[in-house]
């Protein structure tokens, strides 16, 4: 049975950095690209050393009850049935890909995503509503339907890495003799190379297009919502799938009516003898008209809310409020009956004991002015 934190050289407590550390020192000095054939066997010890003591709870399952720990922990039968056959993922993740090839590259690539600002009006945001917009993007290529290649023709393999997309080579070394490799400098990894690019995309398997696109306002948004619309965005380059649209709701100032979250807000201007004796009005509302009933004795700043008749809510049912806020109007010019009407009415209600208020015009307020009164 193997003492893994002697397999390693490190003591009982040391850190993970130590570790980790010790492992690459130990790895260099016994991977088979540098030590030769006949250390494969110590090379698995050493992996599987690093395996249990670079990961917390295998290494505090490993110091309370060894390797027979490991082995009824819950992990796979433990390791003493592991493949160890692809040491090269292990080693290349520490040393750059010098062990194993990872194929050739692919030209297709994910398109990125594009943001679109939509301007739209409180009746869009109160109902929901279907807008067609334009949009700048990247469509895939209709004459070569995103292969890069004009019509007709198709990638050849590249002469120089034989398809692999990378190149192998032994250099020396310090540590003595160790493969490397890199992306083909002739295809740049792809393993292929287009010798008749698409004239329409100029090889690039996408083109750059206006189109007008429908999109779905849903009832509730306002202004800085983003709604994601999966799929719709550009186009990856050589075929490779599109990203997403994200529509960022911009909505426009009404008329006469302001939003606060669901509900919306209106002022209904009454004359003063309306608010006194009471009245109807048709108020003009997102539904089309409605007949708003102001009570008898309103005051200035009085409600009146109209249930359901403001902005729909987002991802639940109905909608909002819509307050009506009473603005009385007083008069400002009277004529002499109106006068005298409004004297008799302020004297049957005992309040004729206010002085009316005089128009002296201009000469009279510059007397008042200079005199102190």
């Amino acid at each position: 049975m193997s003492n893994y934190y002697e397999v390693l050289g490190v003591s009982r407590d040391a850190s993970a950095e130590e570790i980790k550390r010790a492992y690459r020192k130990k790895a260099r000095q016994l991977h088979p690209d540098v030590a030769g054939p006949g250390h494969e066997e110590e090379f698995k010890e050493v992996s599987t050393a690093y395996e249990v003591l670079s990961d917390a709870d295998k290494r505090q399952m490993y110091d309370l009850g060894g390797e027979d720990a490991l082995r009824g922990g819950g992990f796979g039968g433990g390791f003493a049935g592991a493949d160890f056959g692809d040491l090269g993922g292990i080693f290349q993740s520490f040393f750059g890909g010098a062990a194993g090839t990872r194929g050739p590259a692919s030209r297709a690539r994910r398109g990125q995503d594009s943001l679109v600002a939509v301007e739209v009006e409180l009746s869009d945001v109160a109902f929901g509503a279907t807008r067609t917009i334009p949009v700048d993007t990247y469509a895939t290529c209709t004459t070569c339907g995103g292969s890069c290649c004009a019509p007709g023709t198709e990638p050849v393999t590249c002469s120089q890495c034989n398809g692999t997309g990378t190149i192998q080579r032994m250099t020396r070394t310090l540590l003595g003799q160790v493969m490397t490799a890199s992306p083909c400098p002739g295809c740049q990894g792809y393993g292929t190379v287009i010798v008749t690019p698409c004239k329409d995309c100029s090889g690039e398997g996408r083109r750059h297009v206006r189109q007008d696109l429908e999109v779905s306002i849903p009832a509730g948004v306002s202004t800085g919502t983003r709604i994601r619309m999966s799929g719709r965005g550009e186009a990856g380059p050589a075929g490779g799938p599109h990203g997403d649209l994200y529509l960022e709701i911009h909505e426009k100032p009404h008329e006469f009516l302001e939003r606060d979250g669901d509900d919306l807000y209106t002022e209904l201007r009454v004359p003063m003898t309306a608010a006194a004796l009471g009245a109807s009005f048709t108020l003009q509302t997102l539904d089309g008209d409605r007949q708003v009933t102001v009570r008898a004795g309103s005051q200035p700043g009085d409600e009146v809310v109209l249930d359901g008749l403001g902005v729909g809510r987002l991802r639940r049912k109905g909608r909002g409020d819509l307050h009506v806020s009473i603005v009385v109007e007083t008069p400002t010019r009277l004529d002499d009956k109106q006068r005298q009407l409004l004297a008799e009415l302020a004297r049957l209600r005992g309040e004729d004991d206010v002085a009316p208020a005089k128009d002296e015009g201009v000469m009279g307020k510059l007397k008042e002015r200079f005199s102190g009164r």
